[in-house]
Order: C-alpha cells, then structure tokens, then sequence
C-alpha cells in the first residue's frame, strides 16, 4: 500500500433506475428493471464491499444513488414482489436442475444461478432484512464509500432550466432524499445524464452540494482552458467543483469494440432461456401476456463475433477478470507516471460509469472491481483510491474555470433528450413546471389539509414526469410504449389536478389513487416551487 502516491483514481458508479411502482397489479414487467438491478448489481456490489472489509482491505468507492432508486428500495411492496420474484427464479432453477441433467457443464450451471437466486434470497431478507439502503449507508458510515446524490428525478437540467424553480426543485428534492436515507448532507451530485449548465450552479451552491461530476468536454471546453485537462478538477464562478471523466480509462470498460465486458470468456447478456426454452415449458416464468422476457439465467459465453455460442466457463471468465483487472491496474499506473510530473498536485483519473454495468450489462464486472481494489491495495504501485471529496479536501487550491454546457449523452450535448422522436413532449413540461410555479404563489403555505395534499401531489407528478429516463427510452426505441404512457398519465394527472385546485373541485377519490400510485417523496413541500 502507498502512503505517498504520485496520482489516484476515483471510481464513480451511477446507480439510478426510474421510479417504477405499481400497486394496481402483482405482475409488472416494467418493475423487473428494479428486480434484475438488485440481483446482479446491487447485491453483489454489498457481496465484494463485505468482502474488502472482511479482508481489510482500504478501499475507495464512490456511487450516486438516486432518490427514484432510494425510493423503490424502501417500498414494502416492491421489497415482497422482489422476494416473490426470486422465488419464482428459484422455483425455475430446480426444473433447470432437473431439465439439464443429460449435460453435466450445463447441469452445474443451472445449479449455480441455484444457489445464486437462493442466495440473494438469503441476504435480501436474513442479512439485511429488506433493507439494501442500509447496507450502502454502512459502508459510507466507516468511510471507504461515498454516496452522492442526483436530481429528484433525473430530470436533465440542460432543457428544464428555461424554468430555473424546475431545476431548484430538482436539487432540493435529491437533497432532502439524500438526508432521509443517509442522516447527513451530500457533498456531490451526479448531474443527471451529467447535463451541465452554469444557471443550476447558485441552486447547487444553495443546496451545499460542493462537486460534480461532468462529461469529459464539459471540462476540456472550459473557459478558460484548464491548465491539467480532466486530471484535476475546476471550480466555477459560483464555487461549484467539476471532475470530468477520464477518457482513457473509460474506453478501456466501455468501448464495444475493445472494452473489456466484450471479452470472449465472459457470460452472453443476449443468450437467456426466457428466449429459448421451450414455450409451454417458460410461460409461467415469462411476462403476464405471455411475451418472451430475460430470466437472467444465461448459458452462453460471448464466444466469438458469430452467432455461434459455446457454454459459459465461471472459471474462464475470472480468469478474463484477473487479466484485465492487471491491464487496467497497469494502465493507470503508466498514466500518472506520465501525468505527475507535469503537475503541482496529484492527478485524478476520475472513471465514472452506470453502476449496472457492472453485474447487469457486465456479468463479471463486481468481481473485477474487487480484484482490482485488492491489487491496488497490495501490489506495488504510485496511487491510491479516493473519492472526490477526500481530493478536494487534501487538495483545495483549485483552477476557477467557466465548465461547458454538456452531457454525457450521444454526441455530447443534449440531442438524446431533445429530438425528433421527443420533442413534442417538452412544451408540456415547461407549460406543466410554470403552472406548478404559478400554483405556489397562488396557494402560498396552504393552510386546508386536502387542498395542500393536491398541491404536494401536483409536485410529485411534475416530477414525476420530467425523468429524463423516459425520453432516453423513446429515442433509443425500447419501451416506448411504456414511457410515452408515464409521460402522459402524470402530465394528464397534473393538468387535472391542477384545474381541481384552481376552481376549488378536488375529487377525493382520484387524489387517493394517484397518491397510492405516485408514492414517491411523501415528504414534499409544494412550495419548492415559490
């Protein structure tokens, strides 16, 4: 371990999903994103953190966990369909057990993603009965990872701030979330889809959030030109800290074309038996409707750049992960060898993701963060882990740049929010945002019970539909459906709420049915929005 490193590396995951929670049905596909999340990426991200702590081992991680998120994980319903769901798993995996019996590689497969499902059973209810948010706040408690939070919704600030109080609302909302779940204030925020404009920067500031993390360019196009590029963070006018992302390290992971998730050894995502096991046979463990979904038992190794599969190996794939945990280990230290002595602090290669890379998208991608964290901990080498707050913290003398407007996005600016297949949807969120901002002034501290529960709904569906995950899903063409139907149900139910408010009509019963629908923040006060 070096206690004099010559650079560091933040590790920065992104764990957000939308906020998807339906009370009107015990089967909702779309509530499966949650299910398949906690299994494959938040459970074991917990599994190897445990482990680093069992071992000893001084780690450093930084996630963002977003309030839609925090909110699902607390929900007592979407925690008994997740255990119902896993039951099902287990229930398909023993007919798995004994449907591949005539082939012994496959049989001790399904007998892995057996005692896989059993357990995450076992550590969903008996570990940390329920309650994965604890277990994120435990490892935040003994100061080895950092949780930042994010907008209440995800909504993408470059196209909401045209109504600045939208924006304000979204930072203030992610921030109390924040203070809920973890009894402390945030000292970051992931931008959502890491959309940058200088007007959200006093809002920030007025939120205590220190630092954000930014795309690469955000910071490369600063004004003026930042003197070390994404290797040292800049503060902006209003004082608000922006690390950019390493665009070396982040082609290493994520390229397609190179990015270690493609290596041949590591399991198929597109091969699953929800897709290929006999019909009858899977209905029951497929979609309500019948409809042919992921189960997430998977068989198939990439194998190649064909079509043609061979078996997964689990022994093949950690091999891979071994591999490649050396490359990147390797490769960051020829970085800051080549980076430190052209600077007067320490550089940072900041490597943030989507948290469901790793497990979801990248089986294997856990485990490799664990190997990784032990070799930087134990193997010969000149930096450490560190999160962003501990590197302002020992490093305070910071370059004052103006970042650039910018996202993360396709193209780097906002054309995966705002676009052709869209675009239509963005007049009723503005119109809908100066209307809630038009409701706080007219009802300022409404004192009638009912009247201001209409008001803090009204917030609640606003929010609601400003996610920027529903027009990421209409443009990349999965779902539609489904996201244009959220878009529409919470704008519909705003507009209708808000003629209720306005000519004194409130109807007691759809109020009780969207509140028990729209659950989210049962702490808000509409008059955010003053």
């Amino acid at each position: 371990m070096n206690n004099n490193p010559k650079g560091y590396v933040s590790f920065v995951l992104h764990a957000h999903l939308p906020y998807v929670h339906h009370p009107e049905s015990d089967d909702y596909l779309e509530e499966e994103w949650l299910f398949e999340a906690i299994s494959e990426t938040y459970i074991p991200l917990l599994l190897n953190f445990s482990k680093l702590e069992e071992e000893k081992v001084d780690f450093r991680i930084t996630m963002s966990m977003t309030p839609p998120l925090l909110s699902m994980l607390d929900s007592k319903l979407l925690q008994r369909k997740y255990i119902n769901y896993l039951k099902k798993h287990i229930e398909l995996c023993k007919k798995e057990v004994k449907r591949t019996v005539y082939d012994g590689h496959l049989n001790s497969l399904s007998k892995y993603y057996l005692d896989r499902y059993s357990n995450d059973l076992h550590v969903f209810k008996e570990v940390y009965n329920c309650n994965l948010i604890q277990g994120f706040k435990h490892f935040q408690d003994i100061g080895v990872l950092e949780i930042i939070t994010c907008g209440a919704t995800h909504g993408y600030f470059p196209i909401l701030y045209v109504n600045e109080k939208t924006v304000r609302a979204q930072i203030a909302v992610g921030v109390q979330t924040y203070e809920k779940y973890f009894g402390r204030k945030p000292r970051g925020i992931w931008l959502p889809e890491c959309g940058y404009v200088p007007e959200a920067d006093k809002y920030l500031k007025e939120f205590g959030i220190e630092y954000v993390i930014t795309e690469s360019h955000g910071i490369l196009y600063a004004n003026p030109t930042p003197l070390y590029g994404t290797y040292a963070p800049i503060v902006s006018p209003d004082g608000v800290i922006a690390f950019g992302r390493d665009i070396e390290s982040s082609r290493q992971v994520w390229s397609s074309i190179n990015g270690y998730p493609g290596d041949f050894n590591y399991r198929e995502f597109y091969r699953d038996i929800g897709y290929e096991a006999d019909y009858d046979y899977i209905k029951p463990y497929i979609a309500h409707d019948g409809v042919r979904v992921n189960t997430g038992i998977k068989y198939y190794r990439i194998t190649g750049k064909t079509d043609y599969k061979e078996y997964y190996n689990l022994q093949w794939a950690m091999d891979s992960v071994e591999k490649q945990a050396g490359h990147f280990f390797d490769s960051r230290q020829a970085q800051i060898t080549n980076l430190a002595p052209h600077m007067h602090t320490p550089p940072i290669i900041v490597c943030p993701y989507d948290a469901e890379l790793y497990g979801h998208w990248w089986y294997e991608g856990p485990d490799w963060l664990y190997i990784l964290f032990k070799k930087i901990y134990y193997d010969k080498c000149d930096y450490k882990l560190i999160t962003p707050g501990e590197y302002i913290d020992k490093y305070p003398e910071i370059q004052v740049c103006s970042p650039c407007r910018s996202s993360w996005g396709a193209n780097g600016y906002s054309e995966v929010w705002l676009n052709p297949t869209n675009d239509y949807v963005h007049r009723h969120l503005h119109r809908a945002g100066d209307k809630m901002v038009e409701l706080a002034h007219l009802f300022p501290n409404e004192k009638k019970k009912f009247k201001k529960q209409a008001l803090n709904q009204c917030a609640r569906e606003l929010l609601l539909a400003q996610s920027s995950d529903w027009l990421f899903i209409i443009t990349n063409g999965t779902m539609v459906d489904y996201a244009k139907k959220r878009i529409k149900d919470h704008i519909g139910r705003f507009n209708k709420l808000y003629e209720q408010i306005k000519t004194d009509t409130i109807d007691e019963e759809f109020l009780k049915d969207i509140s028990k629908k729209d659950k989210i923040f049962p702490e808000i006060d509409y008059m955010i929005y003053y």
